[in-house]
């Protein structure tokens, strides 16, 4: 459905206007005007109306209406298609969620389409209105303020996922916490909301270094004004150091589950040493109590007066030995 749509002339809000057709001529031929639509999860039917209008192209209106996008920048003849995916942060739950928000920039035009609940395009439309400069950029400059809100926030995701981290490692770490056996299955999940925020951030590089005009992918993308390439470099600039830090905490979960995984080895080494010393401690008396309980005949030392002594002192000054023996190995 569409839940905004406004006329911005001169970076002010002037209407919402009712004839998509006639408000787009009317901001082209002032031009110091642009129309802004806000759709959020529209149908096809809804959306048909849109792409009459402004003449999207059918494989870039597929792409928003079916949405499960990778972060893109796609170049079409008569509009700019650019895909990102905003993320939430769950603290109760320590999970990463993921939205996705598609932009179609024009002449004097930009559409916006939002699926999911990640998107901060509410309170991005509120605080361009009450700033106004950003606006006359026109829709450029709606473009740089959206791709910085979002990045900014996967800052913010990603110091949350550090401290997560930090707790993980304390509890494998802990003396009284390193044994438990959900610990593993934390270190899972985690590594899983690392991998769902790298998903979003990673393939966003390729996207904010062909608009900051950087590397070998530097290209006049149209649409958007080659004065804007300075402010989106200070956004791949960010995006850099989350992807950064998203690789940090891939590698340093990893090895997190490593040293878990170790220290679990570790422990059960452990109690298998010492399951073997008491067994070989139980069989010194065993064995010896299975000789003389065998009731032969012909066995001498049952009819010595010190037999019975002299067995038991034999079987704890042996087990006294192996106890000793095994102590000082660290097996008990």
């Amino acid at each position: 459905m569409i839940v905004d749509c406004a006329i911005y002339r001169n970076g002010h809000r002037t209407e919402s206007p009712q004839d998509f057709s006639d408000a787009l001529a009317e901001a082209r031929a002032r031009g110091d005007s642009f129309l802004w639509i806000g759709l959020y999860e529209p149908t096809e039917k809804e959306f048909d109306l849109v792409t009459e209008e402004f003449g999207l192209h059918p494989l870039a209106v597929e792409d928003a209406l079916k949405a499960h996008q990778r972060p893109k920048l796609e170049v079409y003849d008569d509009s700019l298609f650019v895909v990102l995916k905003p993320v939430t942060y769950e603290p109760k739950s320590d999970t990463v969620a993921s939205g996705e928000l598609m932009l179609f920039i024009g002449d004097s035009f930009l559409v916006t389409v939002r699926h999911g609940e990640g998107s901060p395009l509410g309170s991005i439309r509120r605080h361009l209105e009450e700033q106004h400069e950003m606006l006359r950029h026109g829709p450029t400059g709606v473009l740089y303020s959206i791709t910085d809100a979002v990045v900014d926030h996967y800052l913010e995701v990603a110091t949350e996922l550090g401290t997560d981290l930090e707790e993980l490692e304390a509890e494998v770490f802990s003396p009284n916490l390193g044994g438990s056996r959900h610990t593993a299955s934390r270190i899972y999940t985690f590594k899983r909301q690392v991998q769902e925020f790298r998903r979003a951030t990673g393939p966003l590089a390729l996207p904010m270094t062909k608009l900051a005009g950087l590397g070998p992918f530097a290209m006049d993308v149209p649409f958007v004004h080659e004065a804007a390439r300075p402010f989106f470099r200070d956004v791949n600039d960010h995006l850099t150091r989350v992807n950064e830090s998203v690789e940090g905490l891939d590698r340093l979960v990893s090895d997190v589950l490593a040293a878990h995984l170790a220290q679990t080895s570790v422990r059960q080494n452990d109690d298998m040493r010492k399951i073997s010393a008491w067994a070989a401690m139980a069989a010194i008396p065993t064995m010896i109590a299975g000789i003389y309980g065998m009731n032969f005949d012909h066995m001498p030392e049952l009819h010595w007066l010190w037999s019975y002594p002299l067995v038991i002192g034999t079987m704890g000054l042996l087990e006294l030995v192996l106890y000793r023996m095994f102590k000082r190995r660290g097996w008990l």
